[in-house]
C-alpha cells in the first residue's frame, strides 16, 4: 500500500535530497541499483513497514546496529558475521538486535536480485526506512549505496564511544572517522528513541565520579524517578527510555535536545553536549527549531555515517548470506 507523505514532509525530503544531489561518498552513489535491481527500495520498504507494524522497537534497534557496524570498522556488515570471536561477541554489541529483519530482507532480495545487493547496503536502507516510519513519515533522506561486505569480523577490533567519555574524547573519535562535531551531536540525537540499561548511568544516580552523590548536572526530580527504576544494590539491570518525554519516547523527533537543555539527559555524554562549549550552541539551535531542521540534518548525518570506511570489490564481497562469507575459509571471525 502506498504511503502518502504530508506536504511539510515533502519539503523536508526535497531539502534533504537537494543537499545530497551533487554529492557522493567515496564510491557510493544515489540510485546505485536503479539498473540492476530497480525494485530494491520498494521491496525493502514493504518488508520493513510490515515488521515495524508488528514491532516498533525495531527502529531504535536498527539505528544502534547501523551505528555500531559503521563506527567500529566501517559500514561493511562485519557486525552481522557469525563466529566464535566475531564483533557480535564484543561486550558493547551483546545487546544489539534486529538481525532477523536484515536476514528477512536479504532472503527476499536474493530471490529477486540474486548476488547484487550487499548486506551493508541493506543495513543502511532498512535503518533509513525505519527512521522514516518512526518519525511519522517526516525524516526521509537519500542514502548513497554501493558498499561491499567485509571478510573480517573480530571482537577485539570493536571501537565505540562510551557513555562516560568527555565531549572532547568523543569528538576525537568522530573526527578519526571524518565525522564532524555537528555529526556527533546529530547522531547522538538518535537517543530520541529507544532504551538504555541502568548500568550505563547508575553512577550518575548514586556515586558520580566517586563523590557518593548524584551527578549535579541531572535534574534532581529525574534522578529521584530513576532511582526508583534502578535501585542501587539491585542485581537486575533494568532499562529506561532515553527520551523521558512520555509522548515522544517512541518517536524520532527533536525533543531530545530540549530535554538535555532541561538537565534531563540520561547518559552522561548526552547531558554534556548541552553544556560543553564545543557543542552547546548546536544543541541550542536544534532545541529551538520546530523539528523540521532536525529531520533534514539528522538524515544528512546518517548518510555521512554510512560513508565511513566502506569496502570495495578489492577488499569486500556481496554476501549471499549476511551471517557468513561466500567462501567460509575467507572469513576471519576468530
Amino acid at each position: 500500500m502506498a504511503v502518502k507523505i504530508p506536504t511539510m514532509s515533502a519539503l523536508i525530503v526535497f531539502l534533504a535530497l537537494l543537499s545530497l544531489s551533487h554529492s557522493c561518498y567515496g564510491e557510493l552513489t544515489p540510485g546505485h541499483y536503479k539498473d540492476t535491481c530497480k525494485d530494491l527500495e520498494k521491496i525493502v520498504f514493504g518488508i520493513v513497514q510490515r515488521e515495524f507494524t508488528k514491532n516498533a522497537t525495531l527502529a531504535p534497534l536498527l539505528i544502534r546496529l547501523y551505528f555500531h557496524d559503521c563506527f567500529s570498522n566501517g559500514c561493511d556488515a562485519s557486525l552481522l558475521l557469525d563466529g566464535p570471536s566475531s564483533e557480535r561477541k564484543a561486550r558493547p554489541n551483546l545487546s544489539v538486535g534486529g538481525y532477523e529483519l536484515i536476514d528477512a530482507v536479504k532472503t527476499e532480495l536474493e530471490q529477486k536480485c540474486a548476488g547484487l545487493v550487499s548486506c551493508a547496503d541493506i543495513i543502511a536502507l532498512v535503518t533509513r526506512d525505519l527512521v522514516f516510519l518512526a518519525s511519522g513519515f517526516k525524516a526521509k533522506y537519500e542514502i548513497p549505496m554501493g558498499r561491499f561486505d567485509s571478510f573480517v569480523s573480530l571482537s577485539s577490533t570493536v571501537d565505540l564511544p562510551g557513555p562516560t567519555m568527555s565531549v572532547s574524547q568523543t569528538a576525537d573519535m568522530f573526527d578519526k572517522r571524518n565525522l564532524s562535531v555537528d555529526d556527533m551531536v546529530l547522531l547522538l540525537g538518535g537517543h530520541t528513541i529507544g532504551v538504555t540499561h541502568c548500568s550505563f548511568f547508575k553512577d550518575r544516580l548514586y556515586n558520580f565520579q566517586n563523590t557518593n552523590k548524584p551527578d549535579p548536572s541531572m535534574d534532581p526530580k529525574l534522578a529521584q524517578e530513576l532511582r526508583g527504576k534502578c535501585p542501587d544494590k539491585s542485581t537486575f539491570d533494568g532499562t529506561v527510555n532515553l527520551d523521558q518525554d512520555f509522548f515522544s519516547s517512541n518517536v524520532v523527533d527533536g525533543s531530545f535536545y530540549r530535554q538535555i537543555q532541561s538537565s534531563r539527559g540520561i547518559l552522561q555524554i548526552d547531558q554534556q553536549i548541552a553544556t560543553d562549549e564545543k557543542t552547546s550552541e548546536i544543541v541550542r539551535g536544534l532545541a529551538k527549531g520546530n523539528g523540521d531542521e532536525f529531520f533534514v540534518r539528522f538524515g544528512q548525518a546518517m548518510a555521512r555515517l554510512g560513508s565511513v570506511r566502506v569496502k570495495d570489490k578489492n577488499n569486500g564481497e556481496i554476501r549471499k548470506s549476511c551471517r557468513s562469507c561466500n567462501t567460509p575459509l575467507m572469513c576471519a571471525t576468530s
